[in-house]
């Protein structure tokens, strides 16, 4: 599984050398080559129209006339413009080691009320394959069009749409993956094209039977999901295998945001359904791509304290990979022992002690030893010191770091940590004095 963060917030096209530095400090390699650098959702609105009549009101004011014919050269004039745009960028970030696995083509504005940008969005996006192959892409994401569609005929000019760009990335060698969408209703944001999994399957399905290869697949957008209030489990496990991205980002559910995840609670609560996330991907055992977008996160923090952002956003990323690949770290190993006798170990029983039965476990609390727990006997951590090759040592405890460096200081290597709380069913109650 490979963890992709969108550079939107973080690194700038004029000037990319700091954000494309400050990226390859934190640890990331790889990025999302982001298609509305090139051109913005504003201005495939306002193609077509005449720059005065439609430039935004502040760039109207005297004295910036000479900003405004610059600003208003896009992609949709001159397609050499995409390798204007991003040549810089892309130059710095390939001489800090960065990447680009997967791309996002530019997205309209949601609130767009044009129905006639269809051709000119073929087009773009056609222009955009080429060019993210050139850059090393292996996908495209590119949403489904929605904007002037009669209910019911959705599949068939979608259907047109992809088959035609499905040509011009056969020829590229690119997988092109819908997304799930939200649109607005009075206000309110509600479900979109794509945002029923089921649907969205049988999509994807009905696009690569007619290509006679998996040329299709999807990208799901966690952000997406929650503002509209879907079970993240069902998501994933409608989608399968056909799952191949997951846009990591946190929002309060009611508004359009791009944030660390974890960061949007109330009441001491997420709301992101995190649990719900984890578990779905660890059923269908995912390992596409987690793109971590942070974009809004990312904007109101000092450049000066960006470094140590980005440095905890990649520890996240790396968390969230962990907690759904954790069963991978129990087949690494021919046999395991556990630390720890209390709620953690018991939990780990019942989600795995029967696939993957321990040894034995430990405590540090030697009243315990010799006891059993959970059918385990519980020993002294010197025990630890006569394992078997090929064993791993379990840490079922919060005091991770803590129990870590004592076990390392007994000389004690192949140490994992174990964690309950993405479980597929764990016990409710605590156990007291344990």
């Amino acid at each position: 599984m490979r963890i992709v963060c969108s550079p939107s917030g973080i690194l700038y096209s004029r000037q990319p050398g700091q954000g494309a530095m400050d990226l390859a400090g934190a640890g990331f390699c790889h990025l999302v080559l982001e298609m509305d650098g090139c051109c913005s959702g504003w201005e495939l609105e306002n193609f077509g129209k005449e720059p005065e009549d439609s430039w935004p009101d502040e760039d109207k004011d005297e004295g910036k006339e000479e900003d405004k014919e610059e600003k208003w050269v896009s992609v949709l004039e001159d397609k050499a413009e995409i390798g204007r745009r991003f040549g810089k960028m892309e130059k710095a970030c390939r001489e800090k080691g960065l990447d680009f696995p997967i791309a996002r083509a530019p997205r309209l504005l949601r609130e767009t009320k044009r129905g006639d940008l269809g051709e000119t969005l073929l087009w773009l996006n056609r222009e955009c394959i080429r060019y993210c192959r050139q850059a090393g892409c292996e996908a495209i994401v590119i949403p489904p069009l929605f904007s002037g569609l009669e209910c019911g005929e959705e599949w068939k000019k979608n259907r047109e749409y992809y088959l035609s760009l499905g040509l011009t990335a056969r020829e590229n060698g690119m997988m092109i993956l819908l997304e799930n969408q939200c649109r607005s209703m009075n206000g309110h944001l509600i479900r979109g094209m794509c945002a029923d999994a089921h649907s969205a399957a049988e999509w994807i399905d009905a696009l690569n039977k007619e290509v006679k290869e998996p040329l299709f697949g999807f990208c799901m957008d966690v952000g997406i999901c929650n503002l509209c209030g879907q079970d993240m489990y069902e998501f994933a496990a409608a989608l399968d295998h056909r799952l191949k991205a997951v846009i990591l980002r946190d929002c309060d559910g009611c508004r359009e945001s791009s944030m660390l995840p974890f960061t949007s609670v109330y009441q001491f609560q997420p709301q992101t359904d995190w649990l719900s996330l984890i578990r779905g991907l660890r059923s269908i055992g995912f390992d596409g791509d987690l793109v971590l977008d942070i974009r809004d996160t990312a904007a109101v923090f000092s450049p000066l304290l960006r470094p140590g952002l980005l440095a905890l956003a990649k520890s996240v990323a790396e968390y969230v990979k962990w907690q759904v690949e954790i069963e991978n770290a129990l087949k690494k190993y021919s046999s395991i022992v556990l630390f720890g006798a209390g709620n953690m170990c018991r939990n780990f029983m019942k989600c795995y002690g029967e696939k993957y039965p321990p040894l034995f476990t430990c405590d540090n609390n030697q009243a315990r030893w010799g006891s059993r727990f959970c059918g385990l006997e519980v020993k002294s951590p010197q025990a630890l010191r006569e394992i078997p090759d090929g064993c791993g040592v379990f840490i079922c405890n919060i005091y991770y770091r803590e129990i870590e460096q004592q076990l390392r200081e007994m000389g004690v290597d192949r140490i994992e940590f174990f964690n309950d709380e993405y479980m597929p069913s764990f016990y409710f109650d605590r156990l007291k004095g344990v």
